[in-house]
């Protein structure tokens, strides 16, 4: 399926989650252990969940060692997307939308932030 934009949409499916990189507070980026999932409809739904199996970690996302969000997405061209937040654990997400890197090799997923100040990287595989 092609987006509104013309690009074919790699997105669409489940993904299971891989693997999660985030900075540590020595500033290193550090594997976080976890489990997830992301489910990118083909009319442009998404959804996320991410369980840190320490309640005591997790992301600025997180809440209780979980979190969860969910609304739209758009590709805005071959390497980026835009995830508008509808609903989710942390409620200050709700109404923004979250520019996103992303590249797909074969069954893999790799989904970044543009954000400069977020240094995450998130690795999904197709499910």
């Amino acid at each position: 399926m092609k987006s509104k934009t013309g690009i074919q949409n790699p997105l669409t499916g489940a993904w299971k989650l891989v693997s999660l990189e985030e900075p540590g507070a020595d500033g290193k980026v550090h594997a976080t252990d976890c489990a997830g999932m992301f489910v990118f409809t083909p009319n442009g739904k998404a959804s996320v969940q991410v369980m840190y199996r320490n309640q005591e970690t997790g992301s600025a996302y997180a809440h209780c060692g979980y979190e969860a969000s969910y609304g739209s997405y758009r590709i805005e061209d071959s390497s980026t997307f835009t995830f508008h937040v509808n609903g989710g654990l942390v409620r200050t997400l709700i109404g923004k939308d979250l520019k996103r890197r992303y590249k797909v090799v074969g069954n893999r997923l790799t989904v970044t932030s543009t954000h400069p100040s977020e240094r995450w990287k998130a690795i999904w595989e197709r499910d």
